[in-house]
C-alpha cells in the first residue's frame, strides 16, 4: 500500500519533461498519472488546438476546471500544462493537497528538442518560446515548493522521490 498522502505536480515549460518525468514517476510510485492537457482532450472532446481557436482565456478557464476536478483525489502525479502557473487559483488548488516540483530545462535544450507546430503557443517559432520562458520563468521559482534541474530524466526521477 501506498503511503504517499497528497499529489505530486509538476510544473514548467511546455517540453520540460514534465509528462515523461510523471508517467515514470508515477509507475514507480505505484499511483495514478494525470496530464492536465490530456484530461482536457477528453473531457472536452477537443484537440488543445482547437480549443485555442476560441481564444487563449477559453482556454485557461477549461484548464482551471479540469485542475479542481483532478486534485480532488489523490494520490497521483499531475503534470500541469505550462500556462497553468498564469492564474494563481491553480496553484492554490494544486498546492492543497499537492506537493509542486518545478521540472527546469534550459530553454536551448527545449528549442531543440520540441515540435513547435505541435504546441499552440509555439507554433509562431522559437522566439514565442523565449517570451513565454522570460515571462513564466520567475512565476515557476516563485510557486514551485522544490526545483529539479532536468539534465536526465532517470536524475529528476530520483530527485523527485528524495525529497518526497
Amino acid at each position: 500500500m501506498n503511503k504517499l498522502n497528497k499529489n505530486i505536480v509538476l510544473i514548467g515549460m511546455p517540453g520540460c519533461g514534465k509528462t515523461t518525468i510523471g508517467k515514470r514517476l508515477a509507475k514507480r510510485l505505484n499511483i495514478k498519472f494525470c496530464d492536465v492537457d490530456e484530461y482536457i482532450v477528453e473531457s472536452e472532446e477537443k484537440s488543445i488546438t482547437k480549443i485555442f481557436e476560441e481564444g487563449e482565456e477559453h482556454f485557461r478557464e477549461i484548464e482551471s476546471r479540469a485542475i479542481n476536478e483532478i486534485c480532488r483525489i489523490y494520490p497521483k502525479v499531475i503534470a500541469t500544462g505550462g500556462g497553468a502557473i498564469k492564474r494563481f487559483y491553480n496553484i492554490k488548488t494544486l498546492k492543497e493537497n499537492g506537493v509542486v516540483f518545478f521540472i527546469d530545462r534550459p530553454v536551448e535544450d527545449i528549442a531543440e528538442g520540441v515540435d513547435m507546430k505541435s504546441r499552440p503557443l509555439l507554433k509562431d517559432g522559437v522566439e514565442k518560446l523565449y517570451k513565454l520562458y522570460e515571462e513564466r520563468y520567475p512565476l515557476y521559482n516563485e510557486y514551485c515548493d522544490y526545483k529539479i534541474i532536468n539534465s536526465s530524466i532517470e536524475e529528476s526521477i530520483s530527485r523527485i522521490l528524495s525529497l518526497i
